[in-house]
């Protein structure tokens, strides 16, 4: 079901809660949301739908992925740049990394690690970061 999306920094306020297979409607409900703002946006966190879960989806080209209680474990190449969000107005300076891996489960919480590279590693690292309650 497609969600609204919340305004405001206050859904970023706190740290996102381990979310469980309990959680597979917000999963199925972020990828919906993602693909109805898909012109707009390329990545949400569950928080961007009211929900306080460690959920992000990715939109990758063609693909959209979810990604369940992602951390990430690598981190190289930083780089400085701005970003906007759904959630909130303008854009904002912040410090990114070209190459990441994450640890994560999948939509069916399967243990899943994984290497991205350049705007996809971008994307992840700014949905990482509003799970942790970091507004950039």
């Amino acid at each position: 079901m497609v969600r609204k999306i919340v305004k405001g920094t206050h859904i970023f306020s706190e740290k996102a809660i381990p979310a469980t297979p309990a959680d597979k409607q917000v999963i199925t409900d972020l990828l919906d949301t993602l693909r109805a703002n898909r012109e707009t946006c390329v990545g949400m966190a569950a928080n961007m739908i009211g929900i306080n879960k460690a959920i992000i989806v990715v939109a990758a080209g063609p693909f959209q992925f979810a990604m369940v209680n992602p951390v990430i474990t690598k981190k190289s190449g930083g780089y400085s740049t701005e970003e906007s969000c759904l959630s909130l107005d303008g854009a904002k300076a912040c410090t990114r990394y070209q190459e990441i891996e994450v640890d994560y489960l999948n939509g069916d919480f399967k243990p899943q690690h994984g290497k991205y590279f350049g705007f996809t590693a971008q994307v992840i690292q700014h949905e990482i970061d509003h799970c942790n309650g970091v507004v950039i």
